[in-house]
């Protein structure tokens, strides 16, 4: 048995991961690169594999980056089945069928083919097969899988994944993205009882972010400050996980009346779209967002706020007198409505962007973040006076101790080996020496394209 990497090995985005038996080949996996646009050389390549052979597919999550190239495996000739938690499958569609509308955009601007096209999209839907949760599911009769509730956004798993051969087992687990608690909706992350081989996630490796329990606080020190200084607030927030937290704790904020009446936007139609799936599974939500829906709280709402579907509905927001607080798509800027949010509010000293979510290499995100005093939009150059800051906590990723306390969870048997893909070499190099300190397992920054034997 051997396996190799697609995409997230030394970077964060593209996660696609190849796994050869000598009866199957399967992909857990198969995310779209992320960066400045969808149509990167990464995306355009042909596949390292043929997608013809790939027999099933195993999805970890709904993020753009894990499951953003499957209707172009489709396209490219894939027919197997792909599993996956119902919540996953639901959320997948909708990120598809928007990112299939972006392409086409990109597509005619740079005169070249899409990427994919909405017809792929619905036709890989249809390879779609649910698994819940801690459900022992035989693929073939020598491969069964478990998926664990991974506690990074709605309906994620990590993949417990049982493989014979030639009469022995092994047992390779596959992490996900693994989540921060503790964290509002979802639910914290399940350990895992043992394995033999696993490969972890490294977005946040060599960091730690601030405790869980401040960034309510934080915010709303965030949220006061941009008031008292009759700013706007500006907060780029991803479709999934990002955009319901925020609402979730928003609602809190005003409702306890911790800050004052302020109009708050949710301008993003994905984000709206993706609201009502989680109010499909309210099942997989927390004990405490549970008992809040069963008090009568509607999590999603609240005094002042105001949902923007349309252009025209957007636009009016530039209406509204500052202060307010506007959520926008586009959580890393490479897209979305935040782009033209910030093109009238960057240049007011008075104004704040504040970061909450991962911003990947060559994103005007993570420029914004890293400092930069000005920036180029869509062309133009726009000075850089508002203020930006970020909360760490509000990562849906673990840190270098959650992921520490996750792998030392996996103990029979403990693993013979780690292999650390999806981080940047900072944060893989840091994990990798806490796992030789702390664990004492031999580990492996993944390389692309080499293969590993199992």
């Amino acid at each position: 048995m051997k396996i190799s990497f697609h995409g997230a090995a030394g970077e964060v985005t593209g996660s696609c991961i190849l796994i050869e038996t000598e009866k199957a080949k399967f992909l857990v996996d198969c995310g779209m690169f992320q960066g400045s646009k969808f149509a990167s050389e990464e995306n355009l390549a042909d596949f390292k594999f043929k997608p013809e052979e790939i027999n099933f597919l195993i999805l970890t999550h709904a993020h753009a980056d894990h499951c953003g190239r499957l209707p172009k495996l489709y396209k490219d000739g894939f027919r197997g089945k792909i599993y996956s938690t119902s919540a996953t499958r639901d959320l997948a569609e909708i990120i598809l069928i928007d990112s299939a509308k972006i392409i086409a955009e990109e597509a005619k601007e740079h005169g070249i083919m899409p990427l994919f096209e909405t017809n792929d999209v619905y036709d890989v839907m249809t390879c779609f097969w649910p698994v819940n949760y801690d459900e022992d599911f035989k693929i073939t009769p020598e491969i069964s899988i478990k998926l664990r509730d991974a506690g990074h956004i709605l309906g994620s798993a990590s993949i417990e994944c049982a493989i014979t051969e030639n009469g022995q087992q092994k047992k390779i687990v596959f992490s996900g993205d693994i989540g921060n608690p503790p964290a509002p909706i979802v639910r914290d992350p399940e350990s895992i009882d043992g394995a033999d081989l696993v490969v972890v996630e490294s977005t946040y490796g060599g960091r730690t972010h601030e405790p869980g329990e401040e960034r309510v606080q934080k915010l709303r020190q965030v949220i006061m400050k941009s008031i008292g200084e009759g700013g706007n607030l500006l907060i780029p927030v991803f479709a999934l996980e990002r955009s319901q937290e925020l609402i979730y704790e928003l609602n809190y904020l005003s409702e306890s009346r911790q800050i004052p009446k302020v109009p708050v936007f949710m301008d993003g139609p994905l984000a709206i779209e993706a609201i009502e799936i989680y109010k499909k599974y309210t099942n997989l939500f927390d004990e405490e967002s549970r008992e809040r829906i069963k008090s009568g709280d509607d999590i999603f709402n609240f005094t002042g706020l105001t949902y923007t579907r349309t252009v025209a509905q957007s636009k009016e927001i530039n209406n509204v007198p500052s202060p307010k607080v506007i959520l926008a798509g586009g959580g890393m800027i490479n897209g979305g409505r935040m782009i033209h949010h910030l093109k009238r509010n960057l240049s007011d000293e008075r104004n704040h962007l504040l970061f909450i979510s991962y911003q990947a290499q060559g994103t005007l995100g993570r420029r914004l973040l890293e400092g930069a005093k000005k920036v180029y939009i869509n062309n133009e150059e726009f000075a850089v006076h508002a203020q930006v800051s970020a909360i760490g906590a509000y990562s849906s990723h673990a840190d270098q101790p959650k992921l520490m306390h996750w792998l030392s969870q996996i103990k029979q048997p403990i693993p013979g080996k780690i292999l650390l893909d999806h981080g940047e070499k900072e944060c893989l190099l840091a994990l990798q020496q806490g796992i030789k300190k702390e664990l004492k397992i031999n580990s492996e920054i993944v390389e692309y394209g080499k293969f590993y034997e199992v």
